[in-house]
């Protein structure tokens, strides 16, 4: 599938529908990448009822509706039936790059008048950065590794200090996103291509490594570092989205013998772990409310 730009034709406008014009929009590539390339639903399907996947009897070829995941624009016309938004109000919203957009009301997301356009974007993967930050259950005081630093990996270094952790410690190959991440708040930052820092942390810690660790990077050597980096009993919380691969998994070293404990975090997905008090509805909410508040912004 080849990338491209075309034209569509505009729809008419529904009653409860809102006619927004794009000023920006953030795709989402890790996963964007995953679903296009190495999704498991071109050879398989999730059943619903079993909660398995199953084969499908020949591969199916996925299609993508368009790059992107969320954008910014404002109101520039009106169904008959919308009485909350006004003509020119900065809004945002679930869609792919496109100059404009048709949206029911009821899926638009009001921003306060201090929120800008990048703290609006960060919406989505502060769901699951928030998802994975409660299902490794940081708490006051622990010291805490975010593997992988794309946007949702960012935003967890952001909500486990805001959770209380006394140490949050990143890794990522990319070195303008560790500097980024040193920036905004973190305490150490390593090169997993160049550093063991497994064991670094487990020296800087005395021993007693790491209380959780959130996996964003759907790496599988990152996953083994963050077994050896992680403290014994501790929790793993891996968010990211894996790619089917044949390569060397060692659970029989750190994680057998320290007893650790690995949480597969989908905040997507319903029952939530902490059902019925959470659910993914809850933490959208609470996720909107985070960054309207600026206690976490882009």
């Amino acid at each position: 599938m080849e990338p491209c730009f075309r034209e569509v034709e505009k729809v008419a406008l529904a009653p409860n529908e809102v006619l927004i014009q794009s000023m920006y929009g953030s795709p989402k590539h890790g996963t964007e990448l995953t679903g296009l390339l190495e999704s498991p639903f071109s050879k398989a399907y999730y059943d619903e009822t079993q909660h398995i996947f199953k084969n499908r009897e020949k591969p199916i070829k996925e299609e993508i509706s368009g790059l992107g995941n969320m954008w910014v624009g404002t109101v520039v016309d009106r169904g008959n039936a919308v009485k909350n938004f006004a003509l020119g109000e900065l809004v945002a919203g679930y869609g792919v790059l496109a100059e404009y957009h048709n949206v029911a009301q009821e899926k638009l997301l009001k921003m306060p008048p201090t929120m800008s356009w990048q703290t609006a974007v960060c919406f989505d993967p502060l769901q699951f950065a928030l998802g994975g930050v409660r299902d490794a259950h940081i708490r006051v005081g622990d010291r805490v590794l975010i593997s992988g630093l794309g946007a949702i990996g960012m935003l967890a270094a952001k909500v486990a200090r805001l959770a209380g952790a006394s140490l949050v410690a990143v890794s990522d190959p990319v070195a303008i996103r560790r500097e980024i991440a040193l920036k905004a708040g973190a305490d150490l930052a390593f090169d997993p291509i160049k550093d063991d820092y497994g064991l670094i942390l487990r020296d800087y810690t005395q021993g007693r490594g790491l209380d959780a660790v959130i996996e964003t990077s759907a790496s599988y050597s990152a996953l083994q570092q963050g077994l050896r980096a992680l403290a014994y009993g501790g929790t793993l919380a891996s968010v990211g989205w894996f790619k089917e691969r044949e390569i060397m998994l060692h659970f029989g070293l750190e994680g057998h013998f320290n007893q650790q404990k690995i949480v597969f975090s989908r905040a997507c997905s319903d029952p939530n772990n902490d059902h019925p008090r959470w659910s993914f509805s809850r933490i959208k909410d609470e996720a909107w409310e985070l960054l309207s508040k600026g206690l976490i912004s882009g």
